[in-house]
């Protein structure tokens, strides 16, 4: 696609090329042409690059050479030493230096989920080993912190103004080659769709973005930090002009959290909803391009006190329009617990306002370490009414936590406390032992075998 350029920057360019076919023309190219100097981003760039970081990992993982190698017999028998042999997994990624003066440096969940040791290499070469503050999952977004003198930082801009055609330049660490600035234009914005992420509100973009540029800055023409580059979509595994980051106002949001709390606490409507297609947009009478039709309501939820009922289409929370059943996902992802909110919605044909104080469901998705520190690193689940098995989903642990060295896996699923049947995780929180820091045991099905968990 050929894209038409202003007439003086034809000018400009035609100059240019007339320079460069001239027999004893310069190697260098000239300040100005026509009175107007050369367009460059250079002069931003030289304030962005010092606040974007090369982020590298180390994660020892167990590896066995052959099944008779677990045999105590065996090894024995052969001398085989007893020390499970490991093999060192090394990836790189990159971040963004967000607070100068705490050393705050944001990047992706998935450039450091699992490892061992974290290290950040700042733009003037100088390494520094980093700690996790905590990381996000859902949103693929993670916090660091290194000790470090004289930090440049690049403070996220709520890029409220942004619109598709906008001018953006990715600046990253891609295949390891070190800081690398692609540009481009805002393609789309509020994408979704990609897997493995519960909320999504994506900023599209074709500047390009390749494996090592996840967690780096995506800026403006002005510089400002809008978003956080995370993902490609590929079909042969390279750039095809296709580039996806996460907004700045979601990433700021997730980034308060995690300095506060180590994890994100997310409020709830309480509700379960479908896009709203063609076919109940006619039998709903409701006039709207998009929105989350209500299919069902938890009791005593905050969507239920607010008058709300099963047929109601959400279009906005607010002033923030909610684009089908995942873009209520996404606005709900960013609003504080305790918070009220303005929830615009139709029913029969007429649009209706309302509002409703934003909570948190424990009895659906709690994390373990607000149940006991010993449970750090785990995600708990209420399973589906429609499964056959009772008691709690580990919907994730987080390798090296406190959870994870006591063997507890993903996937398993706690069906007694102390030799106490669980019915579901509202139980498991009413009967978890609070105060003192006594031996709990946790029952556990894994794959259709049962084991048993000590929390010393």
């Amino acid at each position: 696609m050929v894209v038409p350029m202003p007439t003086k920057t034809l000018l400009a360019t035609a100059a240019i090329f007339a320079l460069l076919w001239l027999p004893h023309a310069q190697a260098a190219l000239p300040a100005e042409v026509d009175g107007q100097p050369l367009p460059s981003l250079a002069p931003i760039l030289d304030e962005v690059m010092p606040a974007v970081v090369n982020v590298h990992t180390r994660t020892r993982v167990q590896v066995r050479s052959s099944p008779f190698f677990d045999d105590p017999f065996f090894r024995h028998f052969f001398d085989l030493p007893s020390v499970p042999r490991e093999r060192v997994q090394q990836s790189l990624g990159s971040g963004v230096v967000v607070d100068a003066g705490l050393g705050y440096v944001l990047t992706n969940n998935h450039v450091i989920d699992g490892a061992d040791d974290i290290a950040v290499t700042l733009a003037d070469g100088r390494e520094y080993a980093a700690e996790l503050v905590g990381a996000d999952r859902d949103t693929d977004l993670a916090v660091i912190r290194i000790e470090a003198d004289d930090l440049s930082a690049l403070p996220l801009f709520d890029p409220e103004s942004l619109r598709v055609g906008d001018f953006v330049v990715a600046v990253g660490n891609p295949f390891g080659l070190g800081q690398t600035v692609t540009s481009g234009i805002v393609s789309a914005l509020g994408r979704s769709g990609l897997r493995g992420l519960e909320y999504q509100n994506f900023i599209q973009t074709d500047a390009s973005i390749n494996p090592g540029n996840s967690g780096g800055a995506l800026i403006d023409l002005r510089g400002r930090l809008i978003g956080i580059n995370t993902a490609i979509f590929t079909p042969s595994g390279g750039n095809v002009g296709i580039g996806f980051a996460i907004p700045a106002s979601t990433a700021a949001y997730v980034m308060d959290q995690l300095v506060r709390h180590g994890e994100v606490r997310r409020g709830s409507l309480g509700v379960q909803t479908q896009d709203l297609d063609a076919s109940l947009r006619e039998a709903l009478n409701a006039d709207a391009a998009a929105g989350a039709v209500i299919t069902r309501l938890e009791p005593e939820s905050p969507a239920a006190r607010a008058g709300l009922r099963a047929g109601d289409v959400i279009v906005r929370i607010d002033g923030r329009d909610v684009r089908g059943s995942q873009g209520l996902r996404a606005v709900e992802g960013l609003l504080a617990v305790d918070s009220e909110v303005e929830v615009e919605y139709l029913r029969g044909g007429r649009e209706r306002t309302t509002r409703a104080r934003i909570e948190e469901d424990l009895d659906t998705r709690i994390s373990g370490r607000r149940l006991d520190l010993r449970l750090d690193g785990l995600m708990l689940a209420r399973i589906p009414d429609r499964s056959r098995v009772r008691g709690v989903l580990i919907e994730d642990v987080r390798r090296n936590s406190p959870a994870w060295e006591t063997g507890l896996r993903p996937g398993d699923v706690i069906v007694a406390l102390d030799q106490r049947p669980l019915a579901g995780l509202r139980q498991m929180r009413a009967q978890f032992p609070r105060g003192e820091r006594q031996p709990i045991v946790l029952e556990i099905r894994r794959r259709g075998a049962g084991y048993r968990v000590t929390l010393d």
